[in-house]
């Protein structure tokens, strides 16, 4: 019979790259004493990397040696299993969509679910609990135009949806339009003027 660990590493090694393995999900091996301290010594070896709390990831190896997995696969795969909307914050939406030139230093994501801080080799990835609103429309344009609008603020709202207007593709906008009514008010007014001006 194969021993616990090596049952894990078996499991792990059966997922796609990046793909998150939580205690909970090998319960189906053993009790959740065992299934911690096996995912903790294989940690202590390398076999796998501690992310969070409970959360573990398996390193992808190379001809170049052994490295974290894509925070973006990451935290994707992440979403997917907790069942959180997880989407890149504000100030990358604004970069990605050319309205600031500034590159966002830290990694930081917004989420459905608590804050918390997620460790991927030497990066450090914070995911911030943000509002409903700020997470709709969660992986299309004019979400991430959303998320933009709300770290830039309400002074530079209307000069950014200006360029939105001009920038995203009609359908985007429109969505951005339709969504107005379950933004901020200060949101809503600067969306509406920038569809009828």
């Amino acid at each position: 019979m194969q021993r616990l660990s090596e049952q894990i590493l078996a499991y792990a090694e059966g997922m796609p790259e990046g793909t998150p393995v939580s205690a909970k999900s090998l319960l189906h091996l053993g009790n959740r004493a065992a299934v911690d301290q096996a995912l903790s010594r294989l940690a202590e070896r390398g076999q796998l990397i501690r992310v969070g709390r409970g959360v573990y990831l398996r390193p992808v190896t190379s001809r170049f040696g052994t490295r974290s997995p894509s925070v973006e696969q990451a935290v994707e795969a992440l979403a997917s299993q907790r069942g959180e909307v997880i989407v890149s914050s504000g100030a990358a939406a604004a970069n990605s969509l050319g309205l600031t030139t500034q590159v966002p230093v830290r990694s930081v994501y917004l989420t459905s679910g608590r804050t918390r801080k997620m460790n991927f080799g030497k990066q450090v990835v914070e995911l911030r609990h943000a509002p409903r609103w700020q997470l709709a429309m969660a992986h299309r344009p004019a979400g991430e135009a959303v998320r933009a609008l709300a770290w830039l603020g309400p002074e530079n709202a209307e000069v950014a949806l200006k360029a939105l207007k001009r920038n995203l593709p009609q359908t985007a906008f429109n969505e951005l339009v339709a969504a107005a009514p379950q933004l901020p008010t200060w949101l809503a007014r600067s969306v509406g003027k920038a569809a009828h001006g």
